[in-house]
């Protein structure tokens, strides 16, 4: 059984393999509405535990019974390579910290008022993310994120021209209310179009 691509999952591709990711992550973002992060921790090791000891168990007696000599049944699985070379790890240090780096910039241009245009956006921004944090916690905001990650491409790819023509107007929409913004405030810095 081959992977898929993470495009492909959430472009429900392969429905199989899709279905068993989304419900996979739904599992788990519901079990952690009922139980700590440690208990949901503890538990999913445990199943895993259980599952593998038992197909162990029942290898190893399957080869008794039968008097067949197939050695162990993860050894194709233990004999994998599974660190990280210098060259990888150094590859994802390195991008780490592009982001971080490009990300604390940003912060500071936006908290220092480079623009102040860009400054006041941020600020409504954080505003509106206020109510958000007042309805919603992090795991409710977390499990709406992944339903829309599986749900979202698939009816834009299925209602793309109705989508794109309704976003159209209110980006337009909304460049006319940041012009007029833009007009108002002495000192803005405008952009070109």
């Amino acid at each position: 059984m081959p992977f898929l691509s993470a495009i492909d999952l959430l472009y429900w591709r392969d429905i199989k393999q899709t279905g068993i990711v989304f419900g996979s992550f739904l599992l788990l973002l519901f079990s952690l509405t009922q139980f700590s992060v440690v208990s949901v921790v503890a538990y999913l090791a445990l199943a895993a535990l259980s599952a593998t000891i038992s197909f162990r168990i029942y290898k190893s007696v399957l080869q008794a019974v039968q008097k067949t000599d197939e050695g162990h049944p993860f050894k194709a699985y233990l004999e994998l390579e599974i660190t990280l070379s210098q060259e990888q790890i150094q590859k994802y240090t390195d991008c780490l910290q592009f982001y971080v780096n490009s990300t604390l910039k940003e912060l500071r241009r936006l908290f220092l008022v480079q623009d102040l245009v860009d400054s006041l956006k941020f600020a409504v921004l954080m505003w509106l993310l206020t109510y958000v944090g007042a309805l919603f916690n992090g795991l409710t905001l977390l499990l709406m994120a992944v339903v829309s990650m599986f749900t979202l491409p698939v009816v834009y790819v299925k209602h793309q021209a109705q989508i794109d023509q309704y976003l159209g107007l209110v980006r337009t929409h909304i460049n006319a209310v940041v012009a007029k913004i833009q007009a108002k405030i002495p000192g803005a810095k405008r952009h070109a179009e």
